[in-house]
């Protein structure tokens, strides 16, 4: 008899708990004040990083039922960077910047939120049902923004630039802990909402058909639960910029190493399989291998061979 969900989940949280572990002590050659000065705000952003971008995933593949699309295949990570340099131009970098972060980063993940409920309605309203055509129109859709938002950078003055040109792929060396505060706040609130719809997930999993048969108002959920995905990955890249691959990775290997589709395994299981490949990652090439390899490149070329092998197998839920 193989092990049941619950063991297999305990077994990921110990490795979890033992790369973090790893990750603050090895090779610490200080004292513990500035260790945890240091490395704790990273680990921190880390660990919000693997939450949101685990659970926007599974969540994202669920509504379309669909282990291939992912929220960055749609394009909503340099969505988020669009609408960062829209905001520069359209009010002015100076009175931008003259806004409380808060309120700021609170206005850009609501424009998200409005843009991702419209880009989500565009693709799958019907018209577009073949899963290479959809991952087409959202490939295309994100080098339209990433191309847009560079047309857009070139036009404001740089000696007022706010946006970081290197945001234009994920960094983990560099993480903008300035925002670890209020986005962690977000990412509380989102999750605080799947909890609550918890039950509700694995009905919405069946299908429309299914779940309206079931009593389940699928309409308003669905698109609850996008604006729930779009201010989750508006988080993860505040953090560290726009991650292509990293989802597609963590959600299938959850899938696989719980053996089942129920949320209630497949949500943490997620979450814990991004710790151990962001922070178990960051200690075997920080620490152990002291490579320079960025282990953003390492992860996407990871995730990417995995999105060619899911697209020939065209595997579907």
């Amino acid at each position: 008899m193989g092990m049941t969900p619950a063991w297999r989940l305990t077994l990921l949280a110990a490795l979890a708990l033992l790369c973090m572990g790893a990750f603050m002590t090895l090779r610490a050659q200080s004292d513990w004040a500035f260790i945890i000065e240091y490395r704790g705000p990273r680990l921190a952003a880390m660990l919000l990083v693997a939450w949101a971008i685990g659970i926007s995933t599974v969540l994202f593949q669920t509504i379309t039922q669909n282990r291939v699309l992912t929220p960055a295949l749609m394009g909503f990570d340099v969505l988020f960077m669009l609408v960062q340099v829209l905001a520069l131009l359209i009010w002015g970098a100076a009175q931008w910047r003259e806004l409380a972060l808060p309120l700021r980063f609170s206005l850009e993940v609501l424009a998200v939120v409005l843009l991702a409920l419209l880009v989500f309605r565009l693709l799958f309203s019907g018209a577009v049902r073949s899963l290479h055509l959809l991952i087409l129109a959202g490939m295309l859709g994100g080098i339209l923004f990433r191309e847009l938002t560079e047309v857009l950078l070139r036009v404001l003055d740089p000696g007022v630039l706010v946006i970081d040109r290197g945001r234009g792929a994920a960094s983990f060396n560099r993480i903008n802990l300035g925002l670890l505060g209020v986005a962690s706040l977000f990412v509380v609130v989102a999750s605080g909402y799947v909890l609550w719809v918890l039950r509700r997930l694995d009905v919405l999993a069946l299908g429309r058909d299914m779940a309206l048969n079931l009593g389940l108002d699928y309409q308003r959920q669905v698109l609850r639960l996008l604006a729930v995905i779009a201010i989750l990955v508006a988080a993860t890249t505040a953090l560290v910029g726009p991650t292509l691959f990293f989802g597609l990775l963590v959600a299938n290997l959850a899938y696989w190493l719980m053996g089942t589709q129920q949320h209630r395994w497949t949500l943490p299981a997620s979450v814990l399989t991004g710790v151990v490949c962001l922070v178990g990652g960051q200690v075997l090439l920080e620490h152990v291998l002291a490579s320079s390899l960025p282990l953003s490149g390492v992860v996407e070329l990871v995730g990417g061979l995995l999105f060619i092998v899911l697209l020939m197998r065209g595997v579907r839920q």
